[in-house]
């Protein structure tokens, strides 16, 4: 049996797509293991049918931490058996790219985003060249390559003259839940700059519409300070994360959800976003920036609102517009429902499995 580890820098409790990832090749008859980390708030790791560990870090970000959770990754990789290593992100390359050289392995590596194109980095201009430095040297000496859609696909095989396979974040399918819809606005996701929730704060207050903030990050005190300021304290809730079964009822119970990000970062401009298919499969329709991605998946089906820009007051008007028009709204529920039975992990997983056939 082929043994696999895949290493990422998240909470595997929350971590939807590696989970996927890692109980598609545990089915498909690999031996799994998943490394992620520890969190000060981490809850005990969920039963699974593959393997998972975390590591322990004495600090939550910055270089500290991405240099500590390498070295332990390095050491914990090459004390276990494997014929394959998977790097998820820029941040995991160096201590997968090492222990897969030295063991002989094949290394895999699964790129999330355009790291080096985070609107945290465009800030850092220093620290962005060290990344770039480190995603030059390590991302052409992999075997292996694939994202999230064909635009970061696209930015990858132009830059580096290599291809990269798409494996996209596709829910598993889910019967939709017959529970009345609710009247709130849902946001799922992290709570991190340049992803519209200010804009959305202001749109709730100008709507009065209630609105569900679900998860946490780095822009959580200034988002509470902001709800105070704008004295809208009884239309928003935040609910801290969640687990994928807890969340998916509160997808399921809202009346529409929000993926807006500002077009200003290449990684938000190009992206895809396991919020909008886990909107369409709970059935819900969603308001989200018109962005290549979105608009590729609008032509099939028509599931959202796309807005050109992100403002408050358009948003509100785009929100009102919709709570005004039953028909419309009826219309792109229905086509939710549709694009659910297509937009599935059970149907994009044979692109992994194809992948990972070099085996």
């Amino acid at each position: 049996m082929k043994r696999i580890s895949l290493a990422v820098t998240t909470d595997l409790n929350h971590d939807q797509r590696m989970q996927r990832i890692a109980i598609s090749l545990q089915q498909a008859g690999y031996r799994v293991s998943l490394i992620g980390r520890t969190k000060k708030l981490s809850h005990l790791l969920l039963p699974t049918i593959y393997r998972s560990y975390r590591l322990h870090t004495f600090f939550e970000r910055g270089f500290l931490f991405y240099a500590l959770f390498n070295i332990r990754l390095f050491f914990l990789l090459m004390s276990k058996r494997s014929n394959a290593i998977c790097a998820v992100d820029l941040d995991t390359l160096p201590a997968c790219w090492l222990a897969a050289r030295l063991k002989g392995n094949l290394l895999f590596y699964d790129a999330h985003e355009l790291f080096t194109e985070v609107p945290e980095l465009l800030e850092r201009p220093r620290v962005r060249r060290i990344w770039e430095k480190i995603e030059n040297y390590f991302v052409p000496r992999v075997d292996f390559a694939y994202t999230v859609n064909q635009s970061l696909a696209d930015w990858y095989s132009h830059k580096y003259n290599r291809p990269f396979a798409v494996v996209r974040n596709m829910p598993f399918s889910r019967a939709l839940l017959t529970v009345e819809t609710g009247n709130y606005i849902l946001y799922q996701g992290a709570l991190n700059a340049g992803r519209g929730l200010e804009c959305l704060l202001e749109a709730v207050k100008l709507t009065a519409i209630p609105c569900i903030l679900a998860g946490d990050g780095d822009l959580s005190p200034n988002l509470l300070d902001k709800v105070k300021q704008l004295n809208i304290s009884s239309l928003v809730t935040f609910t801290g994360m969640l687990t994928p079964t807890t969340l998916h009822e509160y997808t399921s119970k809202a009346w529409v959800g929000i993926n807006l990000l500002v077009s200003s970062s290449p990684n938000y401009y190009y992206s895809l976003a396991n919020k909008f298919f886990d909107y369409v499969q709970a059935g819900k329709p969603q308001f989200c920036m018109a962005f290549p991605e979105y608009k590729r998946l609008q032509a099939d089906f028509e599931v959202a609102v796309l807005m050109d820009e992100l403002d408050p007051s358009l948003l509100a008007a785009a929100l009102l517009g919709l709570k005004s028009d039953p028909a419309r709204y009826k219309q792109l529920a229905e086509n939710c429902q549709k694009a659910s039975l297509e937009w599935i992990w059970e149907l994009e997983e044979n692109k992994l499995l194809l992948l990972y056939a070099k085996l």
